[in-house]
């Protein structure tokens, strides 16, 4: 978790759902109350529009349900509700890296800010942001994130 992410920083419990509520998730312990956009095309192609995260620690996170994942690059899979195709998480394959979530599975992630964007330079008409916060193209975020280099969804 960034320093970006210091002042969001939670410990606590967050519950959510997918649409059809067979695949259920708890979050008990440390994450991010805040929100992170991506819009590689990666990113937008699996969500239909912008892509919106907010972070928790692997050991805090206990899913039940019904889940299939998917190796969407060489580096990370994504997750989704087999019964009803919600998405449901983003993360890289080291077992211990931390679950990217779709803030939307969680009632209480509804008040989370947005604090950065990447791929800014990507985003679509229809997804422009306004505010301030941290933002950085595709140039910008793959020079500091090397194993995404040459993916250019």
């Amino acid at each position: 978790m960034s320093d970006l992410a210091a002042p969001y920083r939670r410990t606590g419990a967050l519950d959510g759902a997918c649409v059809c509520g067979a695949t259920r998730i708890r979050v008990d312990g440390d994450y991010v109350a805040a929100v992170g956009i991506c819009h590689c095309r990666i990113c937008r192609v699996w969500s239909g529009t912008i892509t919106g995260y907010f972070v928790a620690s692997h050991d805090a996170v206990t899913v039940e349900g019904p889940v299939k994942t998917y190796a969407s690059t060489p580096f990370a899979s994504r997750a989704f509700c087999e019964v009803c195709g919600t998405n449901l998480w983003l993360r890289n394959n080291g077992p211990d890296d931390e679950y990217e979530f779709v803030p939307a599975l969680f009632r209480d992630a509804d008040t989370f800010p947005v604090i950065s964007e990447i791929y800014c330079d990507r985003a679509p008409a229809y997804g422009q942001l306004k505010g301030d916060h941290k933002r950085a193209t595709q140039a910008e975020y793959e020079a500091k994130n090397l194993h995404v280099e040459g993916r250019a969804p």
